[in-house]
């Protein structure tokens, strides 16, 4: 048993003053600290220091650590620009990235405070860094495939991923289900898959409305993406359509990525249906997409988590500057609301969509902690948020299930 001490702690969705919180594994107490020393007598108290924030370990739901290779290599400014550099480039990308650059990349997300991320994977091959890495990991073995002549051989490597990653539970992994997108998965291939997911309670993610490009496609059959698909795949329409592929996931509550070109029809029947969103700010404007309606999803009362993506459409893993990002991207919302509505997405929301013991200070949660230090005191408690966000870069200290990482 140790109590940590800190200046400010970020509880119940807002900052308070002179509560620390006593744990081992789990959080057993929290109270001022003259209370907790007197409950918990000859415990090592750990001073978290001048102007310390305690917060939640933050939560990235969506990574891709296999392309962690890429820095000036792919082409980003535009969609299908970029797209057709990751065809071009993926086998030579994919053989850079070892397992030394895949646990890197786990170690930098370690820096910003990610306890816990979502690996998407689409060949299985960080399996083995993610049950070593010291966070939590929510592993979504990814389905992608659009040729029907291809669709078992597909199918069957997927399930033997899956397998894999269900086999790795108790090294951390929590097994998941991805569907790469509309316009790359089968609906034949989809359905068998959500199927697999329904049968084993499994998280399941999948990209959708990314793009301007795709929403025409899907639309009108026509654009950039009707070269795309004759070129690789000798085909001139759409598998599915966006109602289509949207009504494949009733009752099956599933994380959806980016959303950048998702109209209010759409996010509404996203609401209706329980159904969350990954939203990546950097990656939708390296690569030309727009950004999501941030208002809209308010309004809905729709839970999203604010993600980094992976080194394919990003500059770094860094949570911190995800948030810096969005604040900059959705720049009509209000700056304090929008900071602490922020840092919500990469803790109590995402512990919410994937029910996550974690994500919240509150006693029988799992004690995942970090702990940053403002540069001075803050003027207001109810700008901490902010300040975390303008100011940090990496924590002071990190806790995952009660042990110190950093």
């Amino acid at each position: 048993m140790r109590i940590l001490n800190p200046n400010y702690i970020y509880i119940n969705g807002d900052f308070k003053e002179n509560i620390a919180v006593a744990f081992n594994s789990k959080i057993e107490s929290i109270d001022n600290i003259e209370k907790l020393k007197e409950k918990y007598q000859d415990v090592e108290v750990i001073d978290c220091g001048k102007n310390s924030v305690l917060y939640p370990g933050f939560i990235n739901t969506h990574v891709h650590l296999e392309f962690s290779a890429n820095r000036t290599t792919l082409k980003y400014g535009n969609f299908m620009r970029w797209l057709y550099s990751v065809i071009d480039n993926r086998d030579e990308l994919l053989n850079r990235c070892d397992n030394a650059m895949m646990q890197r990349a786990c170690e930098d997300m370690l820096s910003s405070g990610i306890t816990t991320f979502g690996a998407i994977s689409s060949f299985g091959t960080e399996l083995e860094v993610c049950e070593k890495t010291p966070q939590k990991v929510i592993f979504f073995n990814e389905l992608i495939g659009s040729n029907m002549a291809y669709i078992d051989a597909l199918y069957n490597d997927f399930l033997v991923r899956v397998k894999a990653s269900k086999e790795a539970i108790e090294n951390g992994i929590i097994p998941a289900i991805a569907m790469h997108s509309p316009y790359s998965v089968h609906p034949v291939a989809l359905k068998r898959a959500l199927e697999v997911a329904k049968a084993n309670n499994m998280p399941i993610s999948a990209h959708f409305l990314e793009s301007p490009e795709e929403r025409e496609w899907f639309e009108d059959g026509s654009g950039e993406f009707l070269e795309f698909f004759k070129k690789y795949f000798n085909t001139t329409q759409p598998m599915t359509t966006i109602d289509e592929f949207l009504s494949y996931f009733d009752n099956t509550p599933t994380h959806f990525t980016h959303l950048t070109q998702a109209k209010e029809k759409e996010l509404k029947y996203i609401s209706k249906n329980g159904h969350s969103i990954a939203h990546c700010p950097r990656s939708n404007r390296f690569l030309g997409c727009g950004k999501l309606d941030l208002e809209k999803v308010q309004e809905l009362d729709i839970l999203f988590s604010v993600a980094t993506d992976g080194l394919s459409s990003n500059s770094s893993l860094n949570i911190f500057d995800e948030l810096y990002s969005a604040i900059m991207i959705h720049n009509g919302e209000d700056l304090i609301k929008l900071s602490k509505l922020l840092i919500s997405s990469v803790t109590t929301q995402p512990a919410k969509i994937f029910n996550l013991n974690s994500g919240e200070i509150e006693e029988g949660r799992d004690a995942d902690f970090a702990i940053i230090k403002l540069a001075d005191t803050p003027s207001s408690l109810n700008d901490i948020a902010l300040y975390t966000i303008l100011h940090t870069k990496k924590v002071n200290s990190l806790f995952i299930s009660g042990e110190q990482i950093i």
